[in-house]
């Protein structure tokens, strides 16, 4: 079985997925054949770069991390299908995407979520250390996000899909409710949460480009990871936060019913009541694992290779 993959190249948690297919899992190829291969697009808006006539020959398999609703606009709608005839199957990630992919097209869809790394996200017992060794006073209450929640096209305006609005709400309650609360921040693009934690003078610290190793310990020293999107594919954040044993509640998106209990999922009315349970995460990851993680895309992959 020979299967492409094609590239974001974009620092994103796509070009992670790639390298650690092609590092952990056999079932690979990194080159273009001639026809006889499956093409996966992984990166669904780079698939102009690989020329139609390759996509005509060889078997397509395009994964949909997630559509926002709120921008899926006529162009979007259009590019969607225009790729749609070359493609054999789509993957997504979550029920959520594969019940909005659905609407768009008649193609087979595979349910399958993304592995996570247990050799670069792992529990650490030593919190209090983590704490100290990264300028936090050991009985700060830390809370966390990593995901970006800026727009890129201005740099200022909010990336609603992400919920930045919704994080401040409840980084405001709990700054009320604990007078030790400090946000921990990491990723790009995080202006306009920086920008209105300093108006609403809640202390923060910045770590712009965490490293694994360090992303790793950020995750280990927090008392909570607040997922707060409207719209989401994974996050991969649920995964990482499971494994990790970091304490996590979470908006009703993406995979987060498929990792989290029900009392750690929230929306804007009851966030307040949402408790983390981190036995629970930690056991309902242990199959997204590597090399379990595998197994359901590799059979994804022998099935349509032999059909």
């Amino acid at each position: 079985m020979r299967i492409y993959i094609n590239s974001a190249n974009e620092n994103w948690v796509v070009d992670r997925f790639i390298n650690e297919w092609n590092q952990f899992n056999y079932k690979k190829s990194r080159h273009f054949f001639f026809k006889d291969q499956i093409i996966w697009l992984i990166a669904p808006w780079a698939w102009k770069k690989i020329p139609n006539y390759f996509l005509k020959v060889n078997k397509v398999v395009c994964t949909i991390h997630h559509i926002d609703e709120e921008k899926f606009d006529y162009k979007l709608q259009s590019e969607f299908n225009e790729r749609d005839q070359y493609v054999d199957c789509y993957h997504v990630i979550s029920d959520k995407t594969l019940n909005q992919v659905k609407k768009l097209t008649n193609k087979p869809i595979a349910k399958i979520p993304f592995w996570v790394n247990q050799n670069i996200w792992f529990p650490i017992s030593t919190k209090n250390e983590l704490k100290q060794k990264y300028g936090f006073d050991k009985e700060t209450y830390l809370i966390g996000s990593f995901q970006r929640d800026t727009e890129g096209k201005d740099l200022i305006s909010p990336k609603l899909s992400k919920g930045p609005d919704q994080f401040l709400k409840i980084a405001e309650y709990l700054n009320n409710k604990y007078n030790n609360l400090e946000v921990v921040l990491s990723g790009k693009r995080r202006n306009y949460l920086i920008k209105n934690l300093k108006s609403m003078k809640i202390p923060y610290k910045y770590f712009e480009m965490a490293s694994f190793t360090d992303l790793n310990e950020l995750y280990n020293l927090l008392d909570l990871y607040i997922v707060s999107s409207r719209y989401e594919g994974g996050p991969q954040s649920i995964l990482e936060c499971a494994i990790t044993k970091t304490p996590i509640i979470s908006t009703d998106v993406g995979i987060a019913s498929e990792i989290l209990s029900r009392k750690s999922i929230y929306n804007m009315d009851n966030f307040n009541e949402a408790t983390p349970d981190i036995v629970k995460a930690y056991e309902n990851v242990q199959k997204f694992k590597i090399p379990f993680g595998f197994e359901n895309f590799n059979k994804l992959f022998e099935e349509l290779s032999e059909s």
